[in-house]
């Protein structure tokens, strides 16, 4: 009964939204933080920022121990990815390797703290896994991207060589001024260079920037959101299940107490 009561205090504290604002507002700081010190600071704001990274990593294990507490089953707390990465990215920033050779490796796990924001937020989470689902159907575009840009960097590096070999001196580059007029960097430059002497290049620059720039991005933004569409879904189908659960819950609570009050009933009148 004492666990019990512990663990559905550490509940309240994990569900409470005062309580999951001030871990979000301890992420950004620990973000900005890890920027304060890529500058020159004095002695003094050096020592400050000592002092907040010990409080950041306290505070951050107490949160993964409240979390952690919170479960009623502690092992279903390591079958979650993002515990799993929560976790391990709070022990080692408790390593003292700060004054070592690796203290470059505990200043980069101090970056990746910020990734935290995304375990910590559902939205964000469902935005990432849908970006993580949607890579199996992204790599075929891609594929089919680098099928077109390898064609264009061979045709640009045929006729456009003598013109500029900067630009246009063997494949490699030319898939580099290929990805330069794909982003729209300075492109006209390139086309009406190759325009002195070939007035009709342009059809090759349109037609890859419709490919490349149009197409392609458009395949690539609908195959984002379908799959996060289908996040989405199956997100509110899991809270509608919690909730149901919560509900089934409740109903069964009520019965047992109703059953407990009619055998009490049934006790009490057979004493008689």
């Amino acid at each position: 009964m004492k666990l019990s009561s512990a663990t559905n205090l550490f509940v309240k504290i994990r569900s409470n939204k005062l309580f999951e604002l001030f871990v979000i507002s301890v992420i950004i700081a620990s973000a900005l933080l890890v920027g304060v010190k890529t500058y020159d600071v004095s002695s003094t704001m050096h020592t400050i920022t000592n002092y907040l990274d010990i409080f950041i990593t306290v505070f951050f294990i107490c949160e993964i121990s409240i979390r952690w507490l919170s479960e009623t089953k502690k092992l279903n707390f390591f079958k979650d990815f993002w515990n799993v990465f929560d976790t391990i990215i709070v022990i080692v920033s408790i390593i003292p390797i700060e004054n070592s050779d690796m203290a470059l490796i505990a200043r980069l796990v101090r970056v990746f703290r910020v990734l935290r924001m995304i375990s910590f937020i559902p939205e964000l989470r469902i935005l990432l896994t849908s970006l993580i689902k949607a890579m199996p159907q992204l790599g075929y575009v891609m594929l089919l991207m680098f099928i077109i840009f390898y064609m264009y960097a061979a045709v640009g590096s045929t006729l456009f060589e003598d013109i500029n070999p900067d630009l246009w001196g063997d494949i490699t580059i030319s898939l580099l001024t290929l990805f330069r007029v794909m982003t729209f960097e300075d492109w006209t430059d390139v086309m009406y260079e190759t325009m002195v002497v070939y007035p009709m290049s342009w059809i090759f620059y349109l037609t890859f920037i419709f490919f490349t720039a149009f197409a392609f991005l458009n395949m690539v933004i609908g195959i984002v959101v379908n799959v996060m569409e289908e996040e989405h879904a199956n997100a509110r189908e899991e809270h509608q299940k919690e909730l149901q659960d919560e509900v089934v819950a409740e109903q069964d609570e009520k019965l047992n107490n109703i059953l407990n009050e009619i055998k009490k009933l049934q006790q009490q009148i057979a004493d008689k």
